[in-house]
This record gives C-alpha cells, sequence and structure tokens, in this order.
C-alpha cells in the first residue's frame, strides 16, 4: 500500500514506455514533457502490453522507482483530461484503484470542495 501526502501530484503518461529505461531514462521523458522531477510529483508509466507500471519520484537525496509487473490480466489506462503534453494529472484514490485493477470507467464522482489557490476554481467538476 501506498501512503502518499495529500499535496502530491500524480502524472499519468498517456503513451506506452519503453520499459528498458530506467532512472535515467524516465526522468527525460519527464523533462521532455516541461516537468521537473525534483519537484516532489509523481510520474506513472505504463509499458506497451499494458501489464507493467513504474511509479518514478524525487525522495529528499534521489529518484525512487516503483515497480509493478502483473502476473496475469493488465492495468488500465486512465481517461482524463488530457494536455498538449500527453500526460493527465490524477489523484491517489484513482492511482490505488488502477494498481488493485479496479475498473473507474463507469463509476463517476461526486461535485466536492476543493482548496485552490486564488483565481482558480474551488469546485470538482464531476467526471461524468
Amino acid at each position: 500500500m501506498l501512503n502518499l501526502p495529500s499535496n502530491v501530484r500524480l502524472f499519468f503518461a498517456t503513451k506506452a514506455v519503453d520499459f528498458r529505461k530506467s532512472f535515467d531514462g524516465l526522468a527525460a521523458i519527464v523533462e521532455q514533457l516541461n516537468m521537473e522531477i525534483t519537484e516532489g510529483d509523481v510520474f506513472i508509466f505504463l509499458n506497451k502490453r499494458a501489464n507493467q507500471i513504474r511509479l518514478l519520484f524525487w525522495e529528499r537525496d534521489g529518484l525512487c522507482l516503483v515497480c509493478k509487473r502483473l502476473e496475469m490480466g493488465t492495468f488500465r489506462r486512465v481517461n482524463g483530461k488530457q494536455t498538449e503534453n500527453s500526460h493527465i494529472e490524477i489523484d491517489a484514490a484513482q492511482l490505488v484503484l488502477l494498481l488493485e485493477g479496479i475498473d473507474v470507467g463507469s463509476m463517476s464522482k461526486r461535485k466536492r470542495y476543493i482548496h485552490t489557490k486564488k483565481g482558480q476554481e474551488n469546485l470538482e467538476k464531476s467526471a461524468a
């Protein structure tokens, strides 16, 4: 089970990644997204067959890479608001459901208050 702080952002790569890449190769992909790996965000990658997932993040003094390989089945690619940089931001609940193999395609999230910075919308949009 992963324990993530509430302020951590999770970014899911929408394109399959060659998993011969490790720390530096995945960090290079993050840089191509014009994002900074050392800000504490978690970057999530799937391989082409979607049976392996990797989470890359910076922890105080270096990169951490968490890997999971399924013996049977596949991970479901996450749908969401895609940016021009071929990644989407997901929340911790979506990550847990993804790792557990729960299909959220037919589920919808109800509106909740989200505290945001000034000038940004403070109500979460319904997913459906």
